[in-house]
């Protein structure tokens, strides 16, 4: 009597497992998602910290009209050659442009900013403790998630 698997049985056993693998990858997916959103709420809170640092010296927010890659960008180089930062953080995923992006109001006397950056979950909580509505030039619905001082 010969023992061992027969082909169908082994077929059953490879559709399990494949089935179980791509349960586990499409779950650590979504982690990988809420992560980097968490990454990019805290960039945002480190970067307006040293707005913060930078506003106690200069006594206003680096200036520029509107909201936009570029200004962050302008926002980046101000406090990277004030030693404030050693490096303003990127996106980790999205290298488009209006994925951080940087707005101040002039008309104050730059006395006030928003930082703005997309989310990848339009779903996830951490929309409901944002800033919504236009502040600064920066549209801060949907899934975007926007911080003032």
């Amino acid at each position: 009597m010969k023992r061992g698997f027969t082909l169908i049985e082994l077929l059953v056993v490879i559709a399990i497992i494949g089935i179980l693998a791509t349960v586990v990858l499409v779950s650590m997916n979504t982690a990988r998602v809420k992560a980097r959103d968490i990454k990019r709420v805290a960039d945002l809170k480190q970067v307006s910290l040293a707005l913060e640092i930078y506003h106690d010296s200069n006594f206003q927010y680096p200036g520029v009209t509107g909201c936009s890659q570029a200004n962050w960008d302008t926002m980046a180089g101000l406090l990277e050659s004030a030693n404030l930062m050693t490096t303003v953080p990127d996106d980790l995923i999205n290298s488009g442009d209006n994925v951080y992006m940087y707005g101040a109001n002039s008309a104050t006397n730059a006395q006030e900013y928003t930082l703005r950056a997309y989310l990848e979950d339009e779903n996830s909580p951490i929309l409901n403790s944002d800033v919504d509505g236009i502040s600064n030039g920066c549209s801060c619905d949907d899934q975007v998630y926007c911080i003032r001082p």
